[in-house]
């Protein structure tokens, strides 16, 4: 028995599967143990929010994937997942927040009844997910086995899109569009950061037209003045002012698929400097879009915005960009490829990064980015039509 609420085909998640088995393959890997949510719904379109109990998905070389976690999750994994219910497999609650058993235990006794006791079983050990008592359990559990890092296996399968996927980001790119739209619409002086955020979040899960939105991976993030050469503030309750700037970094989110999008709003009449750095920002952006070209390398996106940021004497260091699509708090980037000036990944189409050249000064912050989609030919498409500028409110 399966069920139809899965998000894609079965042909698209069997393309995944392959993909993985491959890698797997060249891993030396006799099965893969999945923690990271975003890599378990793109395997199997698991969709629930128990990412806060272990759970995980078991690739094996053949068969369909076998999702495991707690037993009430295990019925949301018979609404969601699209395998047969007999690979949808659930833990008792007297394992969970347990100092006397652990769920590894359980997961372990899975793994033996599947011929796995002296495997070499890959585990993703730089995740947010999979805590470090967990692999101390299993690596106790599976004394015979050899349990290896596979951390970002999955996700660098997920770097280039499907047409699906594609589909799926560009609605949430509408849904970003209209978030944007009501933070610039409703910032003025004397409006509460809050109240604008509840506004800004209140159209991201409205959507647009029949597309619902849902919830994003990372909150919005709002600062204003002094708190915008911060990159990741979120917001309080104090009213907005005049002479201040506000950057809005947010994203709209469909079916776990996000675009996400910045825009800095200046209420009043912006510096000199303010005005300087707009330029040389949307001049380096440009030239960083006419990089992004299948066959280049994410370095040289970077390398063309940092080459216009140093003629306007601007210093700026670090990543400005990573790849998105399918995420679940608390980051929307894959983990994978960078946009800085020491990663050579190889663009190639159906790529799509978040490319986020935020320039942090001394006392104000200018954030413009877009989510950008590889194209087979020329430069890079921006997914979200919102006019690139700093909008101004005097």
């Amino acid at each position: 028995m399966t069920t139809s609420n899965a998000p894609f085909s079965r042909a698209e998640y069997d393309r995944r599967l392959s993909k993985t088995r491959i890698a797997m393959a060249a891993a030396g890997l006799d099965a893969l143990f999945v923690t990271d949510p975003s890599n378990q719904a793109w395997l199997t379109g698991y969709d629930g929010w128990s990412f806060y109990v272990h759970q995980g998905v078991i690739v094996l070389p053949e068969g369909e994937p076998i999702w495991w976690g707690r037993h009430m999750d295990m019925m949301g994994g018979r609404r969601t997942c699209w395998m047969d219910h007999a690979n949808i497999l659930g833990y008792g609650d007297h394992y969970v927040q347990s100092t006397e058993v652990h769920p590894m235990q359980d997961l372990s006794g899975h793994l033996k009844a599947r011929g796995l006791e002296h495997a070499r079983i890959g585990v993703e050990m730089e995740n947010y997910y999979y805590s470090a008592k967990a692999h101390a359990v299993l690596a106790t559990e599976l004394p015979g086995a050899t349990l290896v890092d596979a951390t970002a296996l999955v996700n660098w399968q997920r770097l280039v899109k499907s047409g699906d996927e594609v589909a799926f980001i560009r609605t949430a790119a509408a849904i970003s569009e209209r978030m944007m739209q009501v933070a610039i619409d409703r910032a003025a002086p004397g409006v509460r950061k809050n109240d604008l955020v509840a506004d800004i979040m209140h159209a991201g899960i409205t959507g647009v037209g029949d597309d619902w939105g849902d919830y994003p991976a990372i909150v919005p993030l709002t600062p204003s003045g002094l708190d915008a050469t911060a990159a990741h503030l979120t917001w309080n309750g104090t009213p907005m002012q005049a002479g201040e700037a506000t950057f809005f970094e947010l994203s709209g989110c469909y079916r776990r698929y996000h675009a996400p999008l910045c825009r800095t709003v200046y209420l009043g009449t912006p510096s000199d400097a303010v005005r300087r750095a707009e330029q040389a920002q949307l001049e380096g952006i440009a030239a960083g879009l006419e990089a992004a070209r299948a066959g280049n390398r994410t370095c040289d996106i970077a390398n063309a915005f940092m080459s216009v940021l140093a003629r306007h004497g601007i210093d700026r260091s670090g990543r400005m960009g990573y790849p998105v699509g399918l995420s679940y708090p608390p980051d929307w980037g894959e983990r994978t490829a960078s946009i800085r000036s020491e990663d050579e990944t190889v663009l190639e189409p159906g790529m799509v990064f978040h490319f986020m050249p935020a320039l942090w000064m001394d006392s104000w912050g200018l954030e413009t980015t877009e989510t950008i989609l590889i194209r087979e030919d020329g430069a890079a498409e921006c997914l979200c039509d919102m006019e690139r500028k700093l909008y101004v409110k005097e």
